[in-house]
């Protein structure tokens, strides 16, 4: 039965558990759903019914969901397209954005997420929708990864594709940082122009200003000619600034001048210059702390924390390390002329196993060992480098918690506390969320996913407690 609410959508996907799965949710929303298996059929059907919303898988046979989200733009220009898929990696989920998709939903699906999006779509707004010739062409980068983390951050670089909004990264030392700053870039307007990189925590203090604002011939001693900076490098593109939070309270005030007018002055210079540069940061610490210990300033924090992303640690997504292998073993082959070496599957386990303090960039680095001292073609766990030897063959008592709680349980309902476990559960689940959101700075979203459940969820419980 419908309600004064109900709207009509039309779902597109060839598995039939999957549009079981959807009708489902969506009837239960108060929808009228009308299914279909491929995009040809839903052509025929958007040419003889009014939908208000269209959900699509991309890969179907005969024409991709890709096809039908262009014949949706080029014909119903304001019916919202949701993209769906299995294969999510960050040209499509690029790709999607640019076509004009409402939301790119990668599988296996959140049912929370699932809801919440096809209400935000059926939302009546106004939304100007980019043509195509707007839209920059996609480069490709060596991001690789299909864990949910992953996910989130393709989407967040094709929501950001077209905009150029200030970004601020977070993330651990190794987890690719510059190389999600250089894909930010080249789905931006700005993508022919300059993309300029420097590292706060490689500079002497005392060039810092130096390196960012130039300087001119006998600013200083040393000074023997003119130096362009790397603002004026940057003009018309972007500048990624690395561990923003190593930068010197001085220099900071000098940024945020130049963020605020759009110049600046090159040491020893009295002119003024113009620039016109996107600002991209990263840190892998916590500039809240540092704003309250008073050695990161307040207002600058906030006009570079305009779009914060998070970039996960390797050992969070320990299921893109045979991608992640196989993609690095084998750019290294070619870079050193040498055959490719393949893991064992005990090898890759082992991998896997490893918690990674280095992350993406030690795992290359531990692909070109294995490239070099390896023995045979095939690696095999006694091929791996010394730490990780070490790593797994030191006993950790994984279960020395598991124990403690286990006699604690049995200790308290043995002592007459009957709602024992009940008290337990309900101490270890604000335990984890209170984790959670420390460790994604508070952001619900990302501490849902962190969790596994739907971002209604994490509040529902919330509110509980």
């Amino acid at each position: 039965m419908t309600n004064q609410h109900s709207k009509r959508l039309l779902l597109v996907d060839d598995d039939d558990s999957i549009r079981w799965v959807l009708n489902e949710l969506l009837q239960d929303m108060g929808h009228q759903v009308t299914q279909t298996s491929s995009a040809e059929s839903a052509i025929a059907l958007l040419e003889r019914q009014v939908f208000d919303l269209v959900m699509s898988d991309i890969r179907m046979s005969g024409k991709s969901g890709m096809e039908l989200l262009a014949k949706c733009q080029r014909d119903y220009p304001e019916l919202p397209v949701i993209i769906m898929t299995a294969h999510s990696d960050l040209e499509s989920a690029v790709g999607a954005y640019q076509s004009g998709a409402f939301e790119y939903l990668p599988k296996p699906f959140d049912l929370d997420e699932v809801s919440a999006t096809v209400e935000r779509a059926l939302t009546p707004k106004q939304v100007a929708t980019p043509s195509a010739d707007d839209t920059p062409p996609v480069k490709r980068f060596s991001i690789i990864g299909e864990s949910p983390a992953m996910q989130d951050l393709y989407r967040a670089i094709g929501r950001l594709s077209n905009s150029q909004v200030t970004v601020l990264l977070h993330g651990e030392s190794g987890t690719g940082k510059e190389l999600v700053a250089n894909a930010l870039h080249q789905h931006s307007p700005r993508n022919e122009q300059p993309f300029i990189a420097l590292n706060m925590a490689a500079i002497p203090k005392d060039l810092i200003e130096s390196e960012l604002f130039g300087h001119e011939k006998g600013a200083f001693t040393g000074a023997s000619g003119r130096y362009m900076g790397r603002f004026e490098q940057a003009d018309g593109g972007t500048l990624f600034l690395d561990e923003i939070g190593d930068m010197p309270l001085e220099t900071q005030t000098r940024l945020l001048r130049v963020l605020s007018e759009g110049a600046f002055y090159r040491i020893g210079s009295t002119q003024p210059t113009q620039v016109d540069v996107r600002i991209i940061a990263a840190t892998h610490q916590n500039l809240l702390d540092k704003v309250e210990k008073g050695e990161f300033r307040e207002d600058l924090y906030h006009r570079l924390n305009v779009i914060p992303l998070h970039l996960p640690p390797l050992r969070n997504r320990s299921g893109d390390i045979p991608l992640l292998s196989e993609f690095f073993l084998d750019k290294i082959s070619q870079e050193i002329d040498e055959p490719k070496k393949q893991l064992s599957e005990e090898a890759s386990k082992a991998l896997q196993n490893y918690q990674w303090p280095g992350n993406v960039r030690q795992l290359e680095n531990v692909c070109r060992w294995l490239t070099v001292m390896a023995n045979s073609q095939v690696i095999v766990p006694a091929d791996l480098p010394p730490e990780l030897q070490a790593a797994k063959n030191k006993e950790i008592p994984t279960v020395q918690w598991q124990n403690i709680l286990a006699n604690k349980l049995v200790n308290e309902y043995q002592k007459g506390d009957h709602e024992a476990f009940i008290k337990i559960q309900d101490e270890f689940e604000q335990i984890i969320i209170k984790t959670a959101l420390e460790t994604t700075m508070g952001k619900k979203a990302e501490a849902s996913k962190v969790l596994g459940w739907g971002r209604n969820t994490l509040t529902r419980k919330l509110k509980q407690s």
